[in-house]
């Protein structure tokens, strides 16, 4: 279960703004425990020495994700204190309709990406999603459409 060609895509879209993977904070958002995309990139950038950090809901989280050498949060504004990139992952509707998140505006209110949050983040930092985008609900409108995103040059 996972995803190589989008985390060589990632890894690429990395270098290509940040001029090297060396020992960068990357904070993954979403829903780890499903994500193929996911578990490719904490391979992938773990071998960098990248300091990976994965935030989502405790119940999309993998038990014991820790092992894989990643830091795990459960608050937003703590995995992105002073993170290089950002890579949000797309909420999949199925999802909440069998009751791993109580619902999507509760998912937004804790775990959308949105301005006030990238002030904890590195001044230089930027966004990656690998698509397709819930506006409202994985990442604001705003934020999807600045010039921070570089999700249309990455996918």
């Amino acid at each position: 279960n996972e995803h190589p060609t989008q985390a060589l895509l990632d890894m690429f879209s990395i270098k290509e703004k940040k001029g090297s993977l060396d020992n960068l904070k990357i904070a993954i958002v979403g829903d780890i425990l499903h994500s193929r995309v996911a578990r490719s990139n904490i391979y992938g950038l773990s071998k960098f020495g990248c300091e990976v950090r994965v935030v989502g809901p405790s119940t999309l989280m993998p038990p014991e994700i820790e092992k894989l050498g990643v830091k795990s949060f459960y608050s937003l504004d703590e995995a992105l204190d002073g993170v290089d990139v950002i890579n949000v992952l797309r909420i999949q509707r199925e999802r909440q309709e069998i009751g791993l998140f109580p619902s999507l505006d509760e998912y937004a209110n804790l775990y959308m990406l949105s301005p006030e949050h990238l002030l904890r983040a590195k001044d230089d930092v930027f966004i990656l999603h690998p698509g397709p985008m819930n506006r409202g609900v994985e990442i604001s409108s705003q934020l999807a459409d600045s010039n921070m995103a570089v999700i249309n040059e990455q996918v």
